[in-house]
């Protein structure tokens, strides 16, 4: 059997299979954070399609958390109703789903909200892009709490887990970096200060939402004295001190023009994941240009990972799951409905 139609737990969570469809942002939402029709088929189509666990896309905790006034949002219990009716419909072919919670940090190009940040440094002098507020300690406490109540709300919604977005140079990976966050305070300096507010949300939410934790890290922000795999190996030992469940490796994001050597090809951020996999004892999720089932099958064979994520490749091809079924001689796990397909 193929690694990646294994089964798969992260906490205890049981997956039918390794294959990952991550948080992608639509950018098809308006100013309300509403799902739209777009949502539902676009993520029921990967559930029918096979994917074992869905990750609805970066939702905002609160409208000057969004990236976009595009973005998904669930700063308000008017919008559990129609996640959990998307849940509902996911779960009746098999699939496992999270929904990962978002503070897009100074990255907020919303027209009329101020973007807040660990310290008043701009993502980039160019539009849309703006000068943002440096978080003091009382919109620290605020920011924290409204990560829990939309946790809350997800759980609400029947989520099966949350996954918490401390990535992509987002508001967490701003405070994780000393190139983004030039803090006095405790949340600010050292490695330890830096890590903090990541490590206080994570820990609030596995006390008081009963559901898996991952959290999503850029193990590398690809920058000479910038956050770093040594870093990230750090926060991830102590991510798992506190019982997150899983981390999910990405890398990049926190800087406008990144000046280590990077080059974009398959696979390439899998090796950072392998690093992480190497110190901590919970599963660990590979991403990044991952666009074959032979790709996935090495990653998992040669322990690069424990969960494979793909992202493009899922918007390509819905069916993706089936073709790997194909591929493996696994034809009993494409559905009736699409076998004459294959």
């Amino acid at each position: 059997m193929s690694l990646l139609f294994k089964e798969g737990q992260i906490g205890n969570l049981k997956l039918k299979n390794r294959i990952v469809m991550p948080p992608m942002c639509m950018y098809a939402s308006d100013n309300s954070g509403e799902l739209k029709i777009f949502h539902k088929g676009h993520y029921l189509a990967r559930a029918i399609g096979g994917v074992g666990f869905i990750i609805v896309e970066a939702t905002a905790i609160e409208p000057r958390g969004r990236i976009s006034a595009n973005d998904l949002g669930l700063w308000d219990d008017s919008l559990i109703d129609a996640h959990k009716k998307l849940n509902e419909q996911m779960h009746s072919f098999g699939a496992k789903t999270a929904i990962q919670i978002a503070h897009a940090g100074r990255k907020c190009t919303v027209e009329d909200e101020t973007p807040i940040a660990p310290s008043a440094i701009a993502f980039s002098d160019n539009k849309p892009f703006k000068m943002p507020k440096a978080a003091t300690i009382e919109d620290i406490k605020n920011i924290k709490e409204l990560f829990v109540k939309t946790a809350l709300r997800a759980k609400t919604a029947d989520y099966d887990a949350i996954e918490l977005h401390a990535a992509h140079g987002y508001l967490l990976c701003e405070f994780l970096s000393a190139l983004s966050n030039k803090r006095d305070d405790i949340y600010g300096g050292s490695l330890e200060n830096r890590c903090r507010l990541t490590l206080e949300i994570a820990k609030e939410l596995k006390e008081k939402v009963d559901l898996p934790l991952i959290v999503r890290i850029s193990a590398d922000e690809w920058m000479n004295e910038g956050w770093n795999i040594n870093d990230s190996i750090y926060l991830s030992k102590e991510l798992e001190k506190i019982g997150v469940d899983s981390i999910h490796v990405s890398s990049g994001g926190n800087q406008e023009k990144p000046n280590k050597p990077l080059e974009l090809k398959p696979m390439y951020q899998s090796d950072l994941a392998k690093e992480i996999k190497k110190e901590v004892n919970i599963p660990v999720i590979a991403v990044g240009l991952i666009t074959t089932a032979e790709q996935g099958e090495k990653l998992l064979e040669e322990k690069y990972c424990d969960f494979v994520a793909y992202g493009r490749e899922l918007l390509r091809s819905p069916n993706f799951v089936f073709i790997a079924a194909n591929e493996f001689n696994q034809k009993e796990l494409i559905i009736p409905s699409y076998s004459r397909a294959f």
